[in-house]
């Protein structure tokens, strides 16, 4: 019952997600006249303007790589500290996002990148949310969780926040490999409501780094709004999900080419157990560095404390 546990049901596939509209760069272009216009009515430098309206410009064209347009960054003074991701094993998962911390010059002290569970309705008897071999009231894919990692953004500008979810994003949606039936996670052997793709944002949807993500979303990918995970009572003629007991199935299921966004303000993160901090992959070797040494330094800074959920020798 690990991360490396068998499929026993294919999930269904899920629908692809509306292309985006192609008017940004005419749009850009009436914004550089605009510029123009009110630099003569103003009598203000117009190469100086242009200049401006030529970056903004090439950001919405999409020459600019991860640079954001207008309407993709934060408001001023509304930075989220935390966002979650989730797509199958959260073991893989962590280790790509502490590379990519380590990219953005993230020092090991200012790693964030922690594993845990998120997406679900509720939590068990003392607000605990476990791995498996607990309290069944406990386990997380009971209580309607995914396995997820969250993740911390700057806190010294709207910009550098949407500059580094934008990366994050990025390195998400590279966890995924095409097939003839969409978009399929790097670890298709885990499947099930707990693996299943999920990100957590203040705000889910309405909050402005949604825009964020639909750009990084270069898959195509359906970015469903999820309400929470949650498992539901059904006849036995009516099941059509992957079931834990013959009578259930889950509201926010395993879906092919589906991403499930959700409100992480409604939705916590709960963090996962220390054993499963900076864990070894699924058929590879982690190094030392990753597998030790953060994990001692996380722990050193009170990051990966005891949650009141059994921990397992290894």
């Amino acid at each position: 019952m690990l991360c490396n546990k068998a499929a026993s049901v294919v999930a269904p596939q899920g629908q692809r997600a509306i292309p985006r509209s192609s008017n940004a760069l005419k749009r850009s272009h009436r914004r550089a006249d605009n510029v123009i216009a009110r630099a003569q009515e103003q009598r203000q430098p117009v190469m100086e303007l242009l200049a401006a309206a030529v970056v903004t410009m090439s950001a919405m064209s999409g020459n600019a790589g991860p640079a954001m347009a207008e309407e993709a960054r934060l408001p001023r003074g509304d930075i989220p500290e935390t966002v979650y991701f989730g797509n199958g094993c959260f073991w893989g998962r962590q280790f790509d996002f502490v590379n990519t911390e380590k990219k953005l010059g993230r020092t090991p002290d200012e790693i964030s990148a922690l594993v845990g569970y998120a997406g679900g309705q509720r939590a068990g008897p003392d607000g605990k949310v476990c791995y498996y071999l607990s309290d069944p009231r406990t386990v997380y894919e009971r209580l309607g969780h995914a396995e997820v990692v969250q993740l911390a953004l700057s806190t010294d500008s709207t910009d550098k926040a949407t500059q580094e979810f934008r990366t994050f994003a990025d390195t998400y949606f590279k966890q995924f490999r095409r097939t003839d039936a969409g978009m399929q996670r790097l670890d298709p052997q885990d499947a099930g409501p707990g693996y299943r793709n999920v990100i957590g944002l203040p705000g889910g949807v309405s909050s402005p780094l949604f825009k964020v993500l639909q750009d990084a979303n270069v898959n195509g990918m359906e970015l469903r709004e999820g309400k929470g995970g949650a498992w539901e009572k059904v006849t036995r003629q009516s099941q059509e999900a992957i079931k834990v007991g013959s009578d259930e199935r889950i509201n926010e299921d395993d879906l092919l080419n589906v991403v499930w966004v959700v409100d992480s303000t409604s939705l916590p993160f709960y963090r996962a157990e220390r054993y499963h901090q900076f864990h070894t992959g699924i058929g590879k070797l982690f190094p030392k560095e990753y597998l030790w040494d953060l994990k001692n330094t996380a722990a050193a800074n009170g990051k990966i404390g005891s949650t009141g959920c059994p921990e397992l020798p290894f």
